[in-house]
């Protein structure tokens, strides 16, 4: 059985004999995934004529009730109350919620802008942000393997600059936020159901003064939504609470060396879904550029396997 974030036990690791629930669990994953990655671009197309700014205050403000209510009735409200008095620990919260704040914004305005192999882009290039992190803040090794991934990612950022005729500022823009966002919510000791009702209710007060600002603009929300619409725009809570917090109860019972390959499954399908059912540009220049990236991203996943191999052997 899956056990959510917010139960009072907590299994952290899978035992060898559990090789169903391995199964199960990657099967939870795969369809969490595979869900998410599918309504979230169909959910933000068929939104798409209204501005990406105010959907993401309404995605805060729906998440907010939804996390809410969820907090109180698992009665973790008081431990997070608590875990908030630390001046520091507010703070990387804070950061923390600016940057999946940037992530989203960033994210919505590429899918409705017809933008979504470049979302793709970003969360292909995003483990080599998080690697980049790890050097430069955390001081870890840097192995020639590390450098040689590098230098693909440098390489398809050029030869996709000049194929868009432009820097995919939104692709960097989203592989660095969520990396940012990745590294901080480690810093946070919290549950993946505290640190992510803190994150938003940090944006809650923006997200108002935003939804105030577009109130009297005749593309908003209340102005112009049909019925269908308002239904879309007031499940966005549920869209983001109960997918994050499904995996982030899943991922807890999974080998990283399982886990990690899974985080490239929503680009791929996101590079598909743009290129096939978007009719979005692919020409040979920029197909080049992303085999630079999928070439550098094998190297770093056959390296991350052989060094979770040799672990387990020396154990």
């Amino acid at each position: 059985m899956i056990r959510l974030p917010w139960a009072k036990t907590r299994c952290q690791t899978l035992e060898p004999s559990s090789a169903i629930d391995l199964r199960l669990l990657t099967r939870v994953i795969a369809r969490v995934k595979l869900n998410r990655a599918l309504r979230y671009r169909l959910y933000w197309k068929f939104l798409k004529q209204f501005n990406a700014v105010e959907l993401i205050g309404w995605r805060i403000v729906t998440s907010s009730i939804i996390l809410l209510c969820v907090i109180i009735y698992t009665k973790k409200l008081r431990n997070l109350l608590t875990a908030l008095r630390d001046r520091k620990l507010r703070a990387r919260v804070i950061f923390a919620s600016i940057m999946l704040a940037i992530n989203w914004t960033t994210y919505v305005w590429a899918v409705v802008h017809e933008n979504v192999i470049e979302t793709a882009l970003g969360y292909f290039i995003s483990p080599l942000f998080t690697m980049i992190i790890g050097f430069a803040v955390l001081r870890e090794t840097m192995k020639a393997v590390h450098r040689a991934v590098i230098v693909f990612a440098v390489f398809a950022i050029v030869i996709l600059t000049y194929s868009y005729g432009r820097p995919p500022y939104l692709a960097l823009i989203i592989a660095s936020s969520w990396s940012i966002y990745g590294y901080l919510k480690k810093q946070v000791p919290l549950s993946s159901l505290e640190s992510l009702t803190a994150e938003v209710f940090a944006l809650l007060i923006p997200a108002v003064a935003i939804l105030f600002w577009c109130f009297n603009r005749a593309d908003s929300v209340p102005n112009s939504a049909t019925t269908i619409q308002w239904i879309f725009v007031l499940f966005t809570g549920l869209m983001t609470a109960i997918p994050l917090l499904l995996f982030g109860a899943a991922s807890r019972r999974v080998r990283l060396s399982l886990l990690g390959p899974l985080q490239y499954f929503v680009p791929t399908f996101n590079f598909f879904l743009g290129w096939l059912a978007y009719n979005e540009k692919l020409d040979v220049t920029r197909l080049v550029g992303f085999a630079f990236v999928w070439f550098g991203l094998f190297i770093l996943v056959t390296d991350s396997l052989r060094s979770s191999a040799k672990k387990i052997k020396t154990a």
